[in-house]
């Protein structure tokens, strides 16, 4: 799948003032992430497993 073709969604905490914002599409075997002010930028892309390992951490880091 094209990534012009994916469907972005960014998180319902995100403030519609931009800022530091991603945006995340799933499609099958693959979870895509961009800087939602950089959408033409470059794009991360992370098997299923990964993106939920990633999640995981970043939810456990101290702030």
């Amino acid at each position: 799948m094209k990534t012009e073709e994916l469907a972005w969604f960014k998180s319902s905490y995100s403030s519609g003032e931009g800022g530091a914002c991603v945006e995340v599409a799933a499609c099958p075997g693959t979870v895509h992430v961009r800087d939602s002010k950089d959408k033409q930028g470059p794009q991360l892309a992370f098997s299923p497993a990964g993106w939920a390992a990633f999640v995981t951490f970043a939810g456990t880091v101290s702030r």
